[in-house]
This record gives C-alpha cells, structure tokens and sequence, in this order.
C-alpha cells in the first residue's frame, strides 16, 4: 500500500501540475484584455481621419512582420516611451516660448506585463502577420555597411530627423525614436517601411520618398546600426 505522506506527495504534485496548465499565459486573452483598445490587433476595414485621430497607440495587426521577438519581452516589461510626441502627435503638443513643446501630461505611460504574461503577449505578437505582401523580404542587403553618406542621408538630403530622434540629443520628436530601431525593429520592416509608409500604415504621415534603392540599403543599414552604437557607448 501506498504510504499516507507520499500518496498526499503525489496528489499535491499532480494538483500542481494541474494548476499550472491551466493558469498559463494566454497571450491571445491578454492582447485583446490589455492591448486592444489602444491598438488595432485586426486590419481596419477602412481608414478614416477619425480613425488616424483617435488611435491610441500603433496598430499592431502586423506586429510579427515589423518587430522582433526578444526586444517585444523585455519592453512588455519595462515599456519606454518610444514616440516623445505620442501617436498622433498633434493631439499631444502646446505652445512653447520658442516653439511648440510636448504636453506631457497628455501622454499614458504604458502597461507593465510580467516575464510570463509578457512572453505569452510576445508570442501572440508575432503570429500577427498582416496580409500578404505587405514586407518585402529578402531585399535589404544585411552584410551591407552603412556608408559615410547614410548620416548625411538620414540628417539632411532626405530629411529623417525633422522628425526622429537618434539618441545624440538631436532629431525631432514627431516621429518614433531611431536609436534602439535596430533592436526593435526587423532590417525588412525597416527597409519596406522607408520606401513606401503608406503601403504599410494608410494612415501614417511620413512622405513616400522618390528613393533610390542605393540609398535605401543605406538608410537601412544606417538605422539597424544605430542600436549598435548606442551600446558601444
């Protein structure tokens, strides 16, 4: 016979396991419970100004395409504000003494998720791909190295840090910081996402750029490489 302590031992532990399955992370409950009325986790039937107005936060129906997965965990944890300005910043701005500033107190801080939930979210995330064709796969060069004109690109010929940062103290805040894009984002997001916004975001105000494709491996390569700078420093 089965001793009284161990048959108590071996319920426990099944009962355990038990628990375990079944108060495991649902990544899919969690998007919808804590993400959805921000963010458009389906694609917009049609894009309105209403709809460009009133967002919350990106959408993120395409999420697997456009981030990537270990940067996705650790900010689910520890969210940083990646749009100074918010997502729409015209609704987040005041006048200033010199020039419009940034109302602070207009912008949400972010959820915070635990490592759980926040893998679960993640995994989630990424099974979101968007339609069909909406990245462009395979035609960013990854072996290639920003040349000495990619800054020169990004500053002034094509104008990027009217509205984006750089983490240099310099670049606007219209626009999502650059300095940890390379982290964040996927080089094919990255590089579709420069030659034509609004084939990805209807909505997006970023101008679609008579671009050569020289210059677009270069201000890709420019871009991925920055993480990489900022944690040289």
């Amino acid at each position: 016979m089965i001793k009284a302590h161990l048959l108590a031992a071996i319920i426990g532990a099944g009962f355990l396991a038990s628990s375990v399955t079944t108060f495991a992370a649902d990544g899919s409950a969690i998007l919808q419970s804590q993400c959805a009325s921000c963010h458009a986790l389906t694609q917009p039937e049609k894009v309105t100004l209403d709809h460009i107005w009133e967002r919350k936060g990106p959408d993120l129906y395409y999420a697997g395409v456009k981030f990537n997965k270990p940067w996705l965990v650790k900010w689910l944890q520890d969210p940083v504000r990646i749009r100074p300005s918010g997502v729409f910043y015209r609704t987040h701005i005041k006048k200033g003494e010199k020039a419009d500033v940034v109302d602070e107190s207009t912008l949400i801080d972010h959820m915070k998720l635990t490592q759980a939930d926040a893998e679960a979210a993640a995994d989630a995330l990424m099974a979101l791909t968007g339609p069909e064709g909406l990245i462009e796969t395979g035609k960013f060069d990854k072996d290639k190295k920003a040349s000495p004109m990619a800054k020169m690109l990004f500053v002034k010929l094509r104008g990027c840090s009217a509205c984006h940062s750089t983490g240099d103290g310099k670049g606007g805040l219209s626009g999502p910081e650059l300095q940890t894009a390379g982290e964040r984002l996927q080089p094919d997001f990255i590089y579709s996402y420069t030659k034509d916004p609004q084939k990805i975001d209807k909505g997006v105000w970023m101008p679609k750029l008579a671009i050569s494709e020289q210059d677009l491996q270069n201000l890709t390569s420019y871009i991925v490489q920055l993480s990489g700078k900022k944690e040289a420093k």
